[in-house]
């Protein structure tokens, strides 16, 4: 028997049963049809028989196929001769058997299905059925794609379980025909549709229109609005006509806000919200609300080192210069006087509506002392008051409270040449002045110590004579000469020519202070307040005194001799400023450093 004899009889007939002509045309049939078998084709076949957890198939191949019972979705509705499709995976194994699958069939058909009907950036629906290495499975139409976990959602995905068993639509990334694989994402299709509706929102969003949306977000600028799909900035400056410290006090997370559209950038896709431009501007009609003169009232709002800000309505504020809290109070720092929070009364000084500055004072709502000081204070009144402060010209003496009047040097005392008030006065100390200038514009008092005292020197020609035999102890010594105290506030001049009758180089050399002395008036100049002694006349008879040319050394008018400033810092080294001696020109009414008195009191 030939090899094609063979080959039908073992489909159960043998071809000599034909005649030859027959013969040839079956045996050709059979040819073709073994060719049309091709491993991975999918075929038709008939169900043969149905057996446990098993069907066997007839593809009309020279052997029937065993296919797994688990491959049929239904097992218990198939019967013998119903049509199945499947996949010759083998035509022939080791044992001569052809191997069939039934569930490759269904999944390549499917795979048909997808691919003639998908392409790369098409949208199709799928559940996510397990979690593999790197992302998701995902069952599309009975087929398998991969979602990178990076492609799940637009935020990072902290657990992908949650994802499992549920439907979603995802835009197809990559087909890979060959390899049947399809890759997904989920998050490239959420943004195109997010990137769809911003667009659509911003062909409709028009500037000054409203709009409700969802606060999504808050930061130290402002808040971030939902409009449904595009996010807009409303800026914490916005937000209200008033002071805002942060945005969460005008608005919470998740709640639902009106706001208008002040901007709209649409290459950027940004849109720039307001909140306060829903109510009129408070600084529109500010003038005639409140115009310069009006008192007001309001609240501390915020304190700086130079004033604080007074809120008098939502969104205007004033400004209160420290200079302007108190008529008599020195004020360095408004938190000194002032506090948050603190309600109190103004009033308007000056408005500037284009840059939205109103200037307030305080203390302009109650009377200015200063107003009456002239009546309190006329000039030539003695008054009592404490010393306050020093400056280097002059003291100040509260006359009351908030009411300074300043004593100059050269008021201090009719006799000394005072360098410093300090050599006269100690702070705290309560003295009796005179008024000597009242200057209420300038907030100026001028007062004299001296002047509350009587002048010695006015009865110094009635005293002393020229002539006179006088004693008295040694104040000061200088290199030219001695000066000696007659009375309190007078001192008189001993040359030191005229110590003694034997040449003396220094006063010192024969002179020591505190020491008594007797010396006769040889000059007295009472325009200079001077008086010159001579210890050497005082031994003459008073018939044989006369006032010789060498007894006025050093006491002519412009000299300089009787300047101890210069005479002690020639002896001693040092000048009056290090507290050693002082100036004695009596007398004198140099004022320097009186236009800085304002300067000294602040």
């Amino acid at each position: 028997m030939n090899q094609e004899t063979k080959t039908e009889a073992h489909k159960g007939f043998d071809l000599r049963e034909f005649g030859s002509d027959q013969q040839a045309a079956l045996a050709k049939m059979y040819e073709d049809t073994l060719k049309n078998f091709k491993e991975g084709s999918i075929v038709q076949g008939k169900v043969v028989e149905v057996r446990n957890n098993e069907v066997l198939v007839d593809i009309g191949y020279k052997s029937e196929g065993l296919i797994a019972g688990a491959e049929f979705r239904d097992l218990a509705a198939l019967k013998p001769g119903d049509t199945v499709e499947v996949v010759l995976e083998l035509v022939e194994d080791d044992e001569g058997k052809i191997i069939l699958s039934k569930a490759k069939a269904e999944q390549q058909r499917m795979w048909d299905s997808v691919l003639s009907s998908r392409e790369e950036g098409s949208v199709l629906e799928g559940e996510i059925k397990s979690r593999v290495r790197g992302g998701l499975i995902v069952d599309v139409s009975g087929v398998k794609g991969f979602l990178p976990g990076s492609q799940v959602d637009i935020v990072p995905v902290r657990n992908l379980d949650d994802y499992l068993g549920k439907r979603f639509e995802f835009k197809v990334m990559k087909i890979d025909r060959d390899r049947r694989n399809i890759v997904l994402s989920r998050r490239e299709l959420i943004e195109q549709r997010r990137r769809d509706k911003r667009k659509g929102l911003l062909t409709e969003m028009k500037i000054g229109q409203l709009r409700s949306g969802l606060v999504k977000n808050l930061t130290d600028f402002g808040a971030f609005i939902d409009l449904g799909g595009l996010d807009g900035l409303l800026h914490i400056t916005d937000m209200s006509w008033g002071r805002v410290s942060h945005p969460s006090k005008i608005l919470k997370v998740g709640e639902t806000a009106e706001v208008m559209i002040l901007d709209i950038d649409y290459e950027k896709e940004r849109v720039s919200l307001g909140l306060k431009q829903k109510t009129p501007n408070p600084w529109d009609a500010i003038e005639s609300k409140y115009p310069v003169g009006s008192r007001v009232h309001g609240r501390v709002v915020n304190l700086v080192p130079y004033g604080a800000f007074i809120e008098i309505e939502e969104g205007v504020e004033g400004l209160v210069h420290v200079s302007e809290i108190s008529w008599i109070q020195r004020v360095g720092r408004a938190s000194d006087v002032l506090a948050l929070g603190q309600e109190v009364d103004a009033v308007v000084l000056n408005i500037n509506r284009a840059d939205q500055k109103i200037s307030m004072g305080i203390r302009q709502t109650t009377a200015n002392p200063w107003d009456t000081v002239r009546e309190q204070y006329p000039v030539g009144t003695r008054v009592k008051g404490t010393v306050r402060n020093f400056t280097s010209y002059g003291a100040f003496v509260e006359l009351q409270e908030g009411i300074d009047g300043m004593i100059h040097v050269s008021d201090l005392s009719w006799t000394r040449k005072v360098n410093h008030p300090s050599e006269i006065l100690k702070k705290n100390d309560t003295v009796e002045v005179v008024v000597l200038e009242v200057d209420p514009t300038n907030q100026r008092i001028s007062l004299g110590l001296k002047q509350a005292q009587t002048d010695p020197w006015a009865a110094v020609a009635e005293r002393y004579k020229v002539g006179q035999i006088v004693t008295g102890k040694v104040s000061k010594l200088a290199s030219f000469g001695a000066f000696v105290n007659l009375d309190e506030g007078i001192d008189g001049l001993v040359h030191v020519s005229q110590i003694s009758e034997e040449r003396v180089e220094k006063a010192s050399d024969a002179l020591k202070v505190g020491q008594e002395i007797t010396a006769r008036v040889v000059k007295i100049d009472l325009i200079e307040r001077r008086i010159g002694l001579s210890i050497k006349a005082a031994a003459l008879p008073d018939d044989q005194f006369v006032v010789q040319e060498d007894m006025l050394v050093g006491l002519k008018p412009g000299e300089d001799l009787v300047d101890l400033a210069g005479a002690f810092k020639e002896a001693y080294g040092v000048s009056p400023a290090e507290g050693q001696v002082q100036e004695w020109r009596p007398g004198d009414k140099k004022k320097n450093g009186k236009d800085d008195e304002q300067n000294a009191k602040k």
